[in-house]
């Protein structure tokens, strides 16, 4: 029996919508801080809001700001927060905002460059590093001691950001210039060109991370959570660094070791 020609209509309609992300090619940040950061940092870009109705109170001059912006902002059970977020670790909130800006090579050097000429001009580069959990506490480590931007390198599967990551590093994100490569071996010998030094962390390494003479503007290396940095990135490096122990365990979770070798490298403009 053939369909009503209504129904086909309908059904060639379906066939040709695109698909969401091609209506709305938007990022998803989930998790109240990482959330609470995109309106800190870059309000303009946020196009939807939900939130949970616990987080009411918190978020009630976001609530006033959408409705002066003409931004829907909705009050969401927790199974509608689950499905806007695709995970349910939203943590009550969910925001919708525009694609995230990276910079491009030229501007990272750029960028690094005047920061230490300000008595800044430090970053963190990652190789390989694909675990969003470890991504998003990297990033949380290098905003909480000031560092001003972050390489990215081969992070596949996610081209951009893995919004489980964003959420890790509880806003850290939107406080970092963040640049990205699928070739970081090349990129940082032309960041070395345009003056940067760069210094790979690497457990067999002979220098010690511990007093090592870290001088702006520089970029720090972090390699694959089991293999380290690729040969290809080491030999990028102008030196390679590692945090001795006792031996007793062969090496420290990369985000562990991001942390120490970030706090090292901040320490002297801390003092």
């Amino acid at each position: 029996m053939k369909r009503p020609a209504r129904d086909r209509t309908r059904e060639r309609r379906e066939e040709v919508r695109p698909p969401a992300s091609a209506k709305d090619p938007g990022e998803i940040v989930f998790g109240f801080r990482a959330a609470m950061a995109v309106f800190d940092v870059r309000p303009k870009d946020v196009s939807r809001v939900g939130f949970a109705p616990e987080r009411r109170r918190e978020v009630a001059a976001i609530t006033s700001w959408a409705a002066t912006q003409r931004i829907p902002c909705d009050e969401m059970s927790e199974e509608e927060l689950a499905r806007a977020a695709g995970s349910t670790h939203h943590e009550g909130l969910v925001v919708r905002a525009a694609p995230r800006k990276w910079a491009t090579m030229g501007d990272f050097a750029d960028a690094m460059i005047l920061a230490a000429a300000r008595g800044r001009g430090f970053a963190v580069a990652l190789d390989r590093v694909r675990n969003p959990y470890n991504v998003g506490a990297i990033l949380r480590t290098a905003a909480f001691f000031g560092l001003d931007g972050a390489l990215l390198g081969a992070i596949a599967p996610h081209p951009a950001l893995a919004p489980d990551a964003v959420r890790v590093a509880e806003g850290g994100a939107e406080h970092l210039r963040l640049a990205r490569t699928t070739d970081l071996a090349d990129t940082l010998v032309r960041l070395r060109g345009r003056g940067l030094r760069v210094i790979g962390g690497e457990s067999d390494a002979k220098a010690s991370l511990f007093g090592y003479p870290f001088a702006a503007p520089t970029v720090l290396v972090l390699g694959h959570e089991r293999e380290g940095l690729s040969s290809a990135v080491r030999a990028a490096c102008d030196a390679v660094v590692t945090i001795p122990g006792t031996g007793k365990v062969e090496s420290l979770n990369v985000g562990v070791a991001a942390s120490l070798c970030i706090a090292e490298m901040a320490r002297p403009r801390r003092a």
